[in-house]
C-alpha cells in the first residue's frame, strides 16, 4: 500500500509517497511544483484571483502525478499561506472542485508536534531533551520534549515570507531601518516565546525547514547533494555576519550565494533573522539540522500506530471512492 502527503505550502506543493509496509518514512517517489502562492497574498493574507487560479492547476497537476505513482492513501493539507488567509474558505472550495481534492488544514501546535515527531524519529532517543525550531513560510514552531511528543509547543507568526511582505517589502535590498524594525518586532515576539514555553536546557537543540538548511549551507555545512546522513549544523555566532551581508545584497544576488535557491532568496534574509534571534533568545549556540519534517512527521503517526484524526485534515483513499466507481 502507498500513502501519499501533499503539502500545499506559501510557494511550493510537495507530494511525498511512501510504502506503508516498510514502517519509515522512505520516500518512493517525490514531486514538486513551484506555485509562489506568497506572492499573490495581499497586505492581509487574502489570496488573489490569479493565485488560487495557480493553486488549483498545481494540485490538479499533483492529482495526475499520484494516479501515476499509485497512492493507495493521501493526507493533503494547506499550511499557514492558506490556513490563515481570509478567503481560505472559497480557496479550499474552488480547489475541490477543480482538482477533486479536499485540502484539509493543519494547526500549528499540530505542525510543531508533528516535525518534532519526524526530529526525534531521525535523531533517537540518544538526543535526550530536544528543542525543535522550524522556520515556515508563515510561522515559527517551537517545541520542548523528551518524549516521542513535545510536552510545551508554541507556533507564533514569525514565517520567513510573511515577515518579508510585513517589513522588507519596499526596496530590494530593503532599507537599513526596515531591517532593524524587523529586527526589534522579531526580538519582541521571541521574548514571549520565552516567557511562554517551558524550555529547559536542552541535550539536543535541532532544527527543520528549507530555510534552516539553506542558513546552514551558507554558513559552511555541506551541500544537500551529499546526502541527508552528512551531519550538519548551524552555529549562531555565524549567522550574524550572514544577516549583515544579507541585507546589502539585492534577491538577485543573494541567489548566487550557496545553497541560496531563487524562490527564497528574497525571503532568507528575513529567515536569518528569524533563526539568530530565537536561538539567541532561548539560549542556543547551534542547532543540528534535521532533514525529516512535517511530511515525514504525518507519515510516522499513520505508520507508527492508529491514531484519532487530527483535527481538521484526515487521511482518505485515493482515488476518491466516487471516481474509482465512475470508472468501473
Amino acid at each position: 500500500m502507498r500513502l501519499g502527503v501533499l503539502d500545499i505550502g506559501s510557494n511550493t506543493v510537495n507530494l511525498l509517497v511512501s510504502e506503508a509496509d516498510g514502517g519509515l518514512p522512505l520516500p518512493a517517489h517525490t514531486w514538486k511544483l513551484r506555485t509562489r502562492l506568497a506572492e499573490r497574498l495581499g497586505p492581509d493574507g487574502t489570496i488573489a484571483p490569479g493565485g488560487r487560479r495557480r493553486l488549483v492547476r498545481a494540485v490538479a497537476a499533483a492529482a495526475g502525478e499520484m494516479e501515476r505513482a499509485g497512492v493507495d492513501w493521501l493526507f493533503a493539507y494547506a499550511t499557514a499561506s492558506v490556513r490563515d488567509a481570509p478567503n481560505r474558505d472559497h480557496v479550499l472550495r474552488e480547489v475541490e472542485k477543480g482538482s477533486g481534492i479536499r485540502l484539509g488544514t493543519l494547526s500549528g501546535l499540530e505542525e510543531a508536534q508533528l516535525t518534532f515527531l519526524a526530529a526525534r524519529r531521525w535523531l533517537g532517543w540518544s538526543a535526550g531533551p530536544m528543542l525543535l525550531l522550524d522556520i515556515g513560510g508563515g510561522t515559527l514552531e517551537v517545541a520542548f520534549g523528551r518524549d516521542r511528543l513535545p510536552e510545551s509547543a508554541l507556533s507564533l507568526p514569525l514565517g520567513a515570507g510573511r515577515l518579508t511582505r510585513e517589513f522588507l517589502r519596499d526596496g530590494d535590498p530593503p532599507s537599513e531601518r526596515a531591517v532593524r524594525e524587523l529586527r526589534r518586532h522579531v526580538r519582541e515576539q521571541v521574548r514571549r516565546i520565552a516567557a511562554r514555553g517551558s524550555w529547559e536546557s536542552p541535550r539536543t537543540a535541532v532544527a527543520a525547514s528549507k530555510t534552516f538548511q539553506q542558513l546552514a549551507r551558507l554558513t559552511g555545512a555541506a551541500p544537500l547533494r551529499h546526502g541527508p546522513f552528512v551531519t550538519r549544523r548551524l552555529r549562531r555566532g555565524a549567522l550574524r555576519p550572514v544577516i549583515e551581508r544579507l541585507a546589502g545584497l539585492p534577491s538577485a544576488e543573494r541567489q548566487r550565494l550557496p545553497g541560496v535557491s531563487a524562490h527564497r532568496s528574497r525571503q532568507i534574509l528575513a529567515g536569518a533573522i528569524v533563526g539568530y534571534e530565537v536561538m539567541r533568545g532561548l539560549n542556543v549556540e547551534a542547532v543540528r539540522i534535521c532533514p525529516w519534517g512535517l511530511r515525514e512527521g504525518i507519515l510516522l503517526r499513520r505508520l507508527e500506530a492508529y491514531e484519532p484524526e487530527l483535527g481538521n485534515a484526515a487521511w482518505r483513499p485515493w482515488p476518491p471512492q466516487t471516481a474509482a466507481r465512475s470508472r468501473t
